[in-house]
């Protein structure tokens, strides 16, 4: 499975839908936003689509916003995510939270996703790969990631 890994959107639904599209040209079907999601324009544009993302330190979950995913069928996270695809095991943060420093101290998956910085990264600390697919807002230039982990194969994507 692919995964179209997105983060730091900021609101900005307009480049979420090309980055989607770009992600689906290129295989995946199932994606995940590492936060600083930035409103229900941005989670409309996963409507019908898997989705699993985690809040960012912008994020504001608001009960009006928990109750509209519901009712389009998007799960609502916890902190983080303790997700296992193909095998694999990955964590999802945002990158601002305590848990996610004690991670890289410590990391104990397959994969650590996340986002905050607004920098692409792909780097490994022992058997943990850590990435950072990039931002869409607030970048010199616009990205997003996918992710085969049954391959270990990650390839970045700018945006036009």
């Amino acid at each position: 499975m692919i995964l179209g890994v997105i983060s730091d959107s900021h609101g900005r639904a307009d480049r979420v839908r090309r980055a989607v599209a770009l992600l689906e040209e290129k295989g995946a079907t199932r994606f995940i936003h590492c936060g600083d999601v930035g409103g229900i324009e941005v989670f409309d544009e996963f409507i019908g689509r898997r989705l699993d993302f985690v809040w960012g330190n912008t994020d504001v979950p608001t009960q009006g916003l928990l109750a509209y995913l519901r009712t389009v069928g998007i799960q609502p996270p916890a902190a983080t995510l303790d997700l296992t695809i193909d095998e694999r095991s990955i964590l999802v943060f945002h990158g601002h939270e305590p848990g996610f420093r004690m991670a890289l101290q410590h990391p104990r998956a397959d994969y650590i996703l996340h986002g905050h910085t607004h920098a692409a990264c792909d780097e490994r600390i022992g058997r943990t790969r850590i990435i950072n697919p990039g931002a869409l807002q607030r970048a010199a230039i616009y990205t997003v990631a996918t992710l085969d982990p049954a391959d270990d194969v990650v390839c970045f994507h700018e945006l036009d």
